[in-house]
């Protein structure tokens, strides 16, 4: 077999590739081959040197992620080479207090994989056994590779408590965005996106669900008129921008639910006064359990999500650099794969 490869972290705007790691894994571990893995946006922000008091150069990083189990270690059970895997990325410890309280996901002491530890952009990448969530055979790898950014949309969506019958505003219209509108979509809820770049609006409306333009009208009139006055049940704010901020806010009905998916960087501003007057709440939404994971692969696999069309390029892996390049131009892209197929192997895409 010829060496495999694996991309890393080794500073602001830069990265290299290095041979990966072929040992054999542990007890209780599998060792995977990654298909695919998407680029998302800490990944840039990695990139971009903004993590680097968490991430420790050189690190391979990603963490949206398909592929197959190679070898198997010593006391797993129920899994064997060849099975089409996905990861759950993340460890807990089970003894602090967000643990003991049954918020695992959002442990004091999280390991995020791909973040505090060895990610996915490799060709070979050794994982614990407990992480894995099983994909269907059927279901093409690049699509699977988008279950991930999906388990984070069904997580907002539960957290926002979205009914069938309501009205959603989603403001922002990027791929997790999008995914939002598809989950709420899919719970029953009117959904509207507002998102100013011309190429993500027609995307999203190929999907089937409307958009905004900010830049063309007041997005609060368009609700008002919408809800005949009203305003929208719940706003999903994911553009990370101020802006966005107000306009979730200005948006919602009297008792409406804010969901902040987006990670801003600084403190913003927020209009708390409206959330007086109108009992307004806010929830955060960092990231997922196993059962958003499990939605998440179903919702995928049976096109509810239609995975292959948020696609908008697949690099290899040894061009991984391209690929972040792609992303920071921004333009007319959703998502970015790396394609990490050991081609060597025989590996099938």
């Amino acid at each position: 077999m010829t060496d495999v490869l694996a991309v890393r972290y080794v500073g602001a705007r830069s990265l290299d590739t290095a041979p990966a790691s072929t040992s054999p894994p542990g007890p209780g571990e599998v060792e995977l081959a990654p298909a695919y893995v998407g680029i998302c946006g800490t990944d840039l922000h990695i990139f971009h040197g903004d993590m680097d008091t968490r991430v420790a150069a050189p690190a391979v990083i990603g963490h949206e992620m398909s592929g197959r189990i190679v070898r198997v270690g010593a006391d797993v059970e129920g899994w064997r080479p060849g099975d089409h895997v996905t990861v759950m990325p993340l460890r807990w410890d089970g003894t602090c207090p967000a643990c003991a309280a049954g918020h695992r996901h959002i442990c004091h002491h999280l390991d995020f994989i791909g973040i505090d530890s060895p990610g996915a952009m490799q060709q070979r990448w050794t994982v614990p056994a407990s992480v894995l969530v099983r994909l269907p055979d059927t279901l093409p790898l690049d699509r699977a590779a988008l279950v991930e950014p999906t388990a984070v949309a069904v997580h907002d969506v539960g957290r926002a408590q979205v009914r069938a019958g309501e009205r959603v505003v989603v403001v922002g219209g990027g791929p997790v965005g999008v995914l939002i509108a598809l989950v709420a979509r899919a719970s029953g809820a009117e959904v509207r996106v507002v998102e100013p770049g011309t190429h993500r609006r027609l995307l999203a409306e190929e999907l089937g669900l409307t958009t905004w333009d900010p830049a063309a009208r007041d997005v609060a009139e368009l609700v008002a008129e919408w809800t005949a006055g009203a305003g929208a049940d719940v706003a999903f704010e994911v553009s990370g921008a101020a802006a966005g901020v107000e306009t979730a806010v200005d948006v919602l009905a009297v008792r409406g639910r804010l969901c902040l998916v987006a990670i801003h960087p600084r403190p913003r501003e927020v209009n708390l006064h409206r959330f007086f007057w109108r009992e307004l709440t806010i929830v955060g939404a960092r990231l997922y359990d196993r059962d958003d994971f499990e939605r998440a692969v179903t919702l995928v696999a049976d096109g509810t999500v239609p995975a292959d069309r948020l696609i908008s390029k697949v690099v290899p892996l040894a061009e991984a650099s391209s690929a972040f390049d792609v992303l920071e131009a921004g333009g007319d892209v959703m998502k970015v794969l790396l394609d990490c197929t050991d081609r060597s192997e025989g590996e099938a895409a």
